[in-house]
């Protein structure tokens, strides 16, 4: 996919399994949220890989190592190893171990998968200012963080110690809601200290180069809940990506989407990996979608026909883009949203 203004959602005549060689799925939002399985992931990734396709899990929640990760996936009735696991700590460990000496000490502010991602490549993890690190890192700690933890990171960077982040999510999906992520925890030490981390995680490229590095991937199809990590990161990476409707990302956000957060498909839910995807086409002074029509008029969008909601919602999605060109979209969508339940 070329960095070009998307007007569209792409349709495909192959099963987007068999389209592409390796999934590259999100976690939180896409394969689960909380400790649940979302539905149909279990079936849908077990048919893909049964059919030959590569999974690879791509996160931004630093907190678990890919061992805790896969484990949990294995748990869940996907059956994973560690390797088949990508991390936001990992890809900010390589960042930070490619700017400071060998065996170097980095003042951790996070967990378990910040610690195991520096150790391997060759960093020592520290846990107060005083042990003189030469960097600190910052990623997802849960919801227990203490506190204490954001003053440790505050007093070594007014020191001067460069500061690097392994993602900025604002948010993360879980059982009950959506709850704060560690972009919002990131917010906490930059107000406190005007300091600017370096980001390694979704949509950065050290993120999508961690992720061609270890699984090898030829033709990617990166697979995610968000627009601003998943589906921004796979426009940086010039690769297609296909949005579910399980995680934080609703049809509104959808329709108003700037062109790098516009995906290549959308479907409700991971059975869309298992399908070919549905063409939409110009229709007259709109755009068709299997049994839906979608204009864009002076002050809303119009909505016409029956069957698939997700097909009248892709339709929307050409109308609305075609008409915000290089912007995102402004035209009241509430009312078609509605009407397709959405």
């Amino acid at each position: 996919m070329s960095q070009t203004v998307r007007t569209r959602p792409e349709g495909s005549g192959q099963a987007l399994s068999e389209a592409y060689d390796t999934a590259l799925l999100d976690l939180d939002g896409v394969v689960y949220a909380g400790g649940h399985a979302i539905a149909y992931a279990v079936e849908s990734l077990g048919t893909a890989r049964a059919g030959g396709m590569h999974l690879a899990y791509v996160t931004n929640n630093a907190l678990r190592t890919p061992d805790a990760v896969a484990e949990h996936l294995t748990e869940l009735g996907i059956p994973t190893v560690a390797s088949d696991v990508i991390t936001s700590a990992q890809a900010v460990a390589r960042l930070i171990s490619e700017q400071v000496p060998a065996g170097a000490r980095v003042l951790v502010i996070g967990g378990d998968g910040l610690r195991v991602a520096l150790r391997e490549r060759g960093l020592e993890p520290v846990d107060s200012a005083e042990h003189e690190p030469v960097a600190v890192v910052q990623g997802y700690g849960g919801p227990d963080l203490a506190w204490s933890r954001f003053a440790e990171a505050c007093y070594a960077i007014a020191r001067g110690v460069p500061w690097f982040a392994s993602n900025t999510d604002l948010t993360i999906p879980g059982a009950r809601g959506i709850a704060p992520g560690n972009g919002a925890a990131v917010e906490v030490v930059r107000i406190a200290t005007g300091a600017e981390p370096q980001v390694a995680g979704k949509p950065l490229p050290p993120m999508h180069r961690e992720t061609i590095l270890r699984t090898g991937a030829k033709r990617p199809l990166v697979v995610g809940d968000r627009l601003d990590t998943d589906i921004e990161g796979a426009f940086n990476g010039e690769v297609d990506s296909l949005l579910v409707l399980t995680g934080v990302t609703d049809g509104a956000q959808l329709l108003a989407a700037p062109p790098r957060h516009r995906p290549t498909y959308v479907d409700a839910d991971l059975r869309g990996m298992l399908t070919g995807q549905p063409e939409v086409v110009e229709a007259g002074a709109g755009f068709r979608c299997g049994g839906w029509t979608a204009t864009a008029g002076s002050e809303e969008f119009e909505l016409a026909g029956e069957g698939e909601a997700l097909d009248g919602l892709r339709a929307m999605c050409a109308a609305a883009w075609t008409a915000a060109g290089e912007g995102s979209c402004e035209l009241d969508g509430g009312k078609a949203l509605a009407r397709l339940g959405l």
